[in-house]
């Protein structure tokens, strides 16, 4: 197939549609409802605005329009959807020292001597993407690996998930932290068995050490835009929900659509409450710069992530002395919602361990109307079983990233035991009691590519092909459930449904053009899917080998 497929030809045998519009004709087209059937349509009709005017199916009449472009028989699928991702962090990430995939203290410690040796000078050396879970012995890096590299100048390198760090001994000491520095609440300074602070701090107690980073310039935040968007329309992703929005990315981001530098469509939610009163006091903003952006809600986080065992549990970890972290007191989190709520805004909440998942759902059936305000539960990794039910109850969207089930199936064995896993990343499960899913990847946590998400989703295989037939299979879910997670479902759970998600009369007109039917080939090629062509209401934004 020719990827000229911009080349229109002026229709003039038949009447044409009353405005201006582009017929695109000739397209293998595929897409799901929202209970994931697939639907196959062949040409679809697009006005001057960017939208879709109506779909056509095999049978259906289509009508002439001022311009017809002939796919060429093109596999095309409406946009895909991360239902949670992190937009500018993206493409910080691209600009720091990456450390996904390190395999050992040895490799992590090359790859920082290396950086440096490239990156001269006194600055702060960041970076972000080890997992000391693919580590050989298993352990944290600690300040003193850091420092047998680098321990003259300060050093920051976060872990894989986000929820933990590790410094040398100058960022510690800039500071101001000894081995006697107390816990704060929501977070923990990791000790060795004498009680000296090892370097590695998690979630909370990160705090004081991001603060000294030096901020980023005007230019610094245009060019993480560009890589993130740049990244996104690579992989076929035409719209994201970028949780946990600070004020200075939402700044960024308003910069850049002002330009008219804004490629992709951004639903945002605001890192905490605060934040959101600062930006969308008055509830949330209309979609700006031709549906680019939207401040949607707030995202609120009750815990940590398993891999640093910040995830806070019913019982103890399996593997350490612990329940994790309760970042929000019940009256705190009930607090930051009836604010939320009381501006009109959507509540997201990142609830990974149980007794998160537990604290969210109490909150939610305490909250007046709460079915109509579609409460979002960001991550919905390990539900006690009782607890699952009362999701579909109250309406509460299962925002999951099937990516994270093959990246932590070990590690989730290893840090509850198989007995507590009856409900872990129970996508089949929440979708049949009525909970409505939205997938996505959590980028940078894991990488961006929605085809890999779609994979896993159907197949719970890991990218080693393991564990055969699937990791607690049964919670599979069909592909068109999958794709309906990746469009229709994430839409709904951004309150989109009337601009997104699907290519459908009245939608914006975002698609993209693939090498291959997904809907034919084995489930473990879904994966290996290009986007040949990206397109965001109804322009041509990316095409491959450009």
């Amino acid at each position: 197939m020719r990827l000229a497929l911009l080349a229109a030809t002026a229709l003039v045998a038949s009447p044409a549609l009353a405005d201006p519009a582009t017929l695109y004709d000739n397209v293998n087209g595929v897409q799901a409802t929202a209970d994931g059937e697939i639907v196959r349509f062949n040409a679809m009709m697009v006005d001057e605005q960017g939208k879709i005017v109506a779909t056509y199916r095999a049978g259906d009449t289509v009508p002439s329009a001022d311009l017809r472009v002939d796919m060429e028989g093109a596999h095309v699928l409406p946009g895909l959807i991360d239902g949670h991702g992190h937009f500018l962090m993206m493409g910080q990430t691209m600009m720091s020292l990456q450390l996904f995939g390190t395999d050992s203290i040895a490799s992590l410690q090359q790859q920082l001597a290396d950086f440096a040796a490239a990156n001269p000078g006194d600055g702060w050396i960041v970076g972000r993407g080890w997992n000391h879970e693919m580590f050989s012995d298993g352990r944290f890096p600690t300040a003193a690996d850091l420092d047998a590299v680098v321990s003259d100048r300060p050093v920051i390198l976060e872990r894989v998930d986000g929820h933990a760090t590790v410094v040398n001994t100058m960022a510690m000491q800039m500071a101001g932290t000894s081995d006697d520095t107390p816990d704060p609440v929501g977070g923990a300074i990791l000790r060795d068995d004498d009680g000296k602070a090892t370097g590695v701090f998690v979630d909370t107690a990160m705090k004081p050490l991001y603060a000294l980073v030096p901020a980023y310039t005007g230019e610094d935040y245009a060019e993480a835009i560009e890589l993130a968007q740049g990244i996104m329309l690579e992989h076929g992703l035409t719209a994201m929900a970028d949780m946990g929005t600070p004020d200075d990315h939402w700044h960024a981001m308003r910069r850049a659509g002002d330009e008219g530098e804004l490629k992709v469509r951004v639903m945002a939610y605001a890192a905490g409450a605060d934040t959101l009163e600062r930006i969308a006091a008055n509830g949330p903003t209309p979609w700006l710069y031709d549906g680019k952006l939207r401040m949607a809600g707030v995202k609120l986080v009750t815990d940590g992530a398993l891999g640093s065992r910040g995830a806070w549990l019913k019982a103890p970890y399996a593997d350490a002395d612990t329940t994790g972290l309760q970042m929000l007191t019940d009256e705190q989190l009930a607090d930051s919602v009836a604010r939320a709520v009381a501006l009109g805004h959507q509540v997201a909440v990142h609830a990974i361990g149980d007794a998160a998942n537990d604290q969210l759902l109490d909150a939610v059936e305490a909250t007046p109307n709460a079915s109509a305000l579609r409460f979002r539960n960001e991550h919905t990794q390990i539900l006690d079983p009782a607890d699952l039910p009362r999701m579909a109850a109250s309406n509460v969207i299962a925002s999951m990233q099937p990516v994270h089930q093959t990246s932590d199936w070990k590690m989730a064995e290893k840090r509850l035991g198989m007995d507590r896993l009856g409900a872990a990343f129970a996508w089949r499960s929440l979708a049949d009691s009525g909970a409505l899913l939205a997938f996505g990847s959590d980028f940078p946590v894991e990488h961006p590519n929605p085809f890999v998400g779609l994979e896993v989703a159907v197949t719970r295989i890991d990218a080693n092909g393991e564990p055969e037939g699937g990791w607690l299979a049964d919670e599979r879910v069909t592909l068109g459930e999958a794709l309906a997670g990746f469009t229709v479902g994430a839409a709904y759970a951004g309150f989109a449904e009337d601009a997104l998600g699907s290519l459908s009369a009245g939608r914006y007109a975002d698609f993209i053009v693939v090498d291959r039917d997904i809907t034919t080939i084995d489930p473990s090629d879904i994966s290996e899917t290009k986007v040949l062509a990206t397109y965001v209401g109804g322009k041509q934004v990316y095409r491959a080998n450009d």
